[in-house]
């Protein structure tokens, strides 16, 4: 070695890709995951509701 530090070139990604890479960020970020969390939340009260319909309410009984 010479002593001279050598860099190597950076390169980027063409815009195309990063286009396709933003597009696909915005539909995931945006779309799917907003559904999946609604379908997530929804999915437990169901689960919460029918567990409730079969064994009750939770507390103590009433008398």
């Amino acid at each position: 070695m010479d002593g001279r530090e050598t860099t190597a070139p950076v390169n980027f990604p063409p815009a195309k890709s990063r286009r396709m890479e933003l597009l696909a960020f915005l539909v995931l970020a945006f779309g799917i995951w907003p559904i999946v969390a609604v379908g997530v939340v929804g999915g437990y009260g169901f689960l919460v509701w029918m567990f409730q319909i079969v064994f009750g309410p939770p507390g103590p009984p009433g008398g």
